[in-house]
């Protein structure tokens, strides 16, 4: 009877600190994002001007915050809005958590998205707080685009352009990069994951 009484003592030891090693192992392991993983290297590094408040933003300054940067032009028909839109919503969506998420647009279209056309773009969109839309000359934008594989080509109206969401953690690194029609079921939840890591 005592024999038993040990071995059941001893189970139940056993079963804790399993249980414990769980959870401390499951609380290292890395996020689970969806997209494409980018190996967490680290982001390229570029400053431009914010059309919304006229102010150099250098994206190594963001350190510290999550980040999501994707590639805009305030005349696109599609993709573009959606892509703001899709940034709102995410902001709504992650609540009190949404002040340590930075959402950054990086212009396409240096001869039309002027500080007013951003301004009336941004504001259109509901985007105010933590967001930036950065804008400057084509040899300002051209390296950024390059460093991120955007490829971009003027029409007379339009632009065509790739529709990348790279998310960047706080340490400075490429974590995932999504398109747009993956954003309104993934970027809250990989923003969050990314926050938890």
């Amino acid at each position: 009877m005592m024999l038993d009484a040990h071995i059941v003592a001893s189970m139940r030891c056993v079963v804790r600190c399993v249980w414990v090693a769980s959870l401390l192992l499951g609380a290292c392991t890395p996020p689970t994002l969806a997209g494409t993983d980018l190996g967490a290297t680290d982001a390229p590094d570029f400053t431009l001007t914010d059309g919304v408040s006229g102010r150099a933003v250098t994206l190594s300054a963001q350190r510290g915050q999550v980040i999501a940067l994707t590639f805009l032009y305030t005349t696109c028909p599609d993709v573009c809005p959606l892509t703001a839109t899709r940034f709102r919503a995410a902001q709504t969506e992650l609540q009190a958590d949404a002040s340590r998420v930075t959402f950054i647009a990086v212009s396409v279209d240096p001869d039309r998205d002027t500080p007013k056309a951003v301004q009336d773009f941004s504001a259109a969109h509901g985007l105010a707080s933590n967001w930036y839309y950065l804008v400057g000359g084509r040899a300002q934008l051209s390296p950024v685009w390059a460093a991120y594989g955007i490829g971009v080509q003027a029409g007379s109206s339009t632009v065509t352009h790739n529709d990348a969401v790279y998310l960047i953690d706080a340490r400075g690194r490429e974590r995932v990069l999504l398109h747009s029609e993956d954003l309104a079921a993934d970027l809250a939840n990989d923003l969050r994951a990314l926050l938890k890591s």
